[in-house]
């Protein structure tokens, strides 16, 4: 069997040469002949109105975002880790909230924010009372593309909230209720091939954000019942081989985002589960069943 793990060209982190080297190490370990490609090489293109690739592996792991590529690959045939639908559902945290929406998943309240096209387009105060109104004070504003906790804010003011949606009102963004009891604490839960496998409790005692890149500390943490079912009704609706879900612990758990792509060194190191062999084992089992 042969594989290929197709990487961003512009993600060269200390934890993605981790998963990428991770996951090589337990794919040799299964006999499976593994390369890396970066995905500024034109893997797949249009030519005479037929997609063209120069892959012929039997399957792709995909460790970028670029949902075109990943499309044009599997139109081609080729079975893509993840899907290029659910990584695309992933990657826009309003389009995560919609797809979880009316299939019994308990989420924050959140509303999709206006998006701008115009140079000279005025936020009215209207529009952001109404959020307010909605939401109440303090809001968390987040970004609909973004990773590590980067692209999220927490905002306390009116005058807060004006500013920080002038800096981004020309970018996907959405309004969401900001669970105090959670604020610096939640457990990322990874789940693979349906079935939710280790998770780890985030705190961070200096920011409202748990994540490991922002300084929250990270312990190993037994999944409670519902949590579990909830983190794997969230990878079977959206359709994902392998995922972390960010779960907030307020007065019920809540599904704050689903990572597609997550990282697991820390996970690894706080639980000491092997989530790499794990879910090179569920590729190669997928494959070898679809064959």
């Amino acid at each position: 069997m042969k594989g290929l793990i197709i990487t961003n060209p512009y993600d060269t982190s200390d934890v993605q040469l981790n998963k990428r080297t991770r996951m090589l190490c337990e794919f040799a370990n299964l006999g499976v002949d593994m390369r890396v490609l970066s995905n500024d090489l034109f893997l797949t293109r249009i030519e005479n109105g037929k997609i063209v690739s120069g892959v012929s592996d039997d399957f792709v792991l995909y460790f970028d975002k670029d949902k075109y590529v990943a499309r044009m690959l599997e139109k081609c045939g080729f079975r893509v880790f993840n899907s290029a639908s659910a990584t695309e559902i992933c990657d826009d945290k309003m389009l995560t909230h919609i797809s979880l929406a009316n299939c019994g998943v308990a989420m924050p309240k959140t509303l999709s924010g206006a998006l701008c096209y115009k140079n000279d387009g005025e936020i009215s105060k209207e529009y952001l009372n109404s959020v307010i109104d909605l939401l109440g004070l303090p809001l968390v504003v987040k970004e609909c593309h973004g990773s590590f906790g980067e692209q999220v804010y927490l905002v306390r003011r009116a005058d807060e909230l004006f500013e920080t949606v002038r800096k981004i009102k020309f970018k996907p963004y959405l309004f969401q209720q900001y669970i105090k009891k959670s604020s610096g604490k939640d457990m990322r839960v990874i789940v693979i091939g349906g079935k939710a496998v280790c998770a780890m409790l985030r705190r961070n005692s200096h920011d409202f954000r748990s994540n490991i890149q922002h300084g929250g500390l990270a312990e190993a943490a037994e999944i409670p019942d519902d949590i579990r079912l909830l983190c794997e009704k969230c990878a079977r609706v959206i359709g994902l081989d392998y995922c972390g879900i960010d779960v907030l612990l307020g007065d019920e758990p809540l599904v704050c985002e689903v990572n597609s792509n997550a990282m697991f060194e820390a996970m690894e190191r706080a639980t000491g589960v092997n989530v790499a062999e794990l879910y090179a084992k569920h590729i190669v089992k997928s494959v070898t069943e679809n064959k």
